[in-house]
């Protein structure tokens, strides 16, 4: 059993960005530039599992897509309605609305104002159920040509493996190009231990402005990184998880790299 198959397990505080910025293998990780990545005249289309996912994937990417004036189409597969199970201040109704909200203002800050945004509407934990169903949605959405970015299928979310299945899919019939980003594989992963595929990478190199964007970006979130006074739980989304996607570089992996 390889060291994916055994060990995606979300828990504690994860690996750390000081130490995921240290480990020589991952900044020999070849580079690549926006240009190569998303040719201008290319649609960048990022499929988001829950509100959020998006900046956590590709943030700085989309703010640097916005400052070249092009308009990404951006797909929440669900609202992300299940964060707060049993939450007396954050019920799944309220929950919909409000994480919409967030994500539209945390695109308004990368300048993407007003966003494309299509919201799918798919159960929040439940993709994996309906990835049939998702793929040939997303199949509909996609166009030859596009270059779609999505979460990685060996992420440790159930939701984030299930969306990139359903996107590999969705990418094959409709001929778009498909690159995925670790989001909690920062987290259970470690440098070292060849979980992450780094042969398969390639780092965009980020501006300081834009990761400053993209910080600004996920404080827009609220519902998800601030405690819940209703019911003393943590934040969702806690500072510790927020750095390691901070770092001055995003990491796309690319099947045919």
């Amino acid at each position: 059993m390889d060291v994916v198959s055994r060990s995606r397990h979300i828990a504690g505080a994860g690996t750390t960005a000081q130490a995921w910025s240290a480990d020589a293998a991952l900044a020999a990780v070849p580079l690549i530039t926006l240009e190569a990545m998303v040719p201008p005249g290319r649609r960048l289309v990022v499929v988001a599992p829950h509100p959020d996912d998006e900046i956590l994937a590709c943030g700085a990417l989309l703010h640097l897509i916005a400052q070249r004036g092009d308009a990404p189409l951006i797909v929440a597969v669900t609202d992300g309605e299940a964060s707060h199970p049993g939450s007396p201040d954050w019920p799944p109704e309220r929950l919909r609305q409000v994480r919409a909200n967030e994500a539209v203002a945390a695109l308004g800050c990368l300048g993407i104002d007003p966003p494309h945004l299509v919201r799918l509407g798919i159960p929040d934990g439940g993709v994996r159920g309906a990835e049939h169903t998702l793929a040939q949605r997303l199949a509909q959405l996609f166009a030859p040509g596009d270059i779609v970015i999505t979460t990685w299928r060996h992420d440790g979310h159930p939701d984030h493996e299930a969306c990139a299945r359903a996107c590999m899919a969705a990418a094959q019939d409709s001929g778009a190009r498909l690159l995925q980003a670790p989001v909690w594989g920062w987290h259970w992963s470690a440098p070292g231990d060849g979980a992450l595929p780094l042969a398969k990478a390639r780092r965009l190199l980020l501006p300081a402005s834009a990761v400053a964007r993209k910080r600004a970006a996920l404080a827009c979130f609220t519902s998800q990184v601030e405690p819940d006074a209703s019911s003393g739980a943590a934040p969702i989304l806690p500072g510790f998880a927020m750095e390691r996607v901070l770092q001055p570089f995003e990491m796309y992996l690319d099947d045919h790299a």
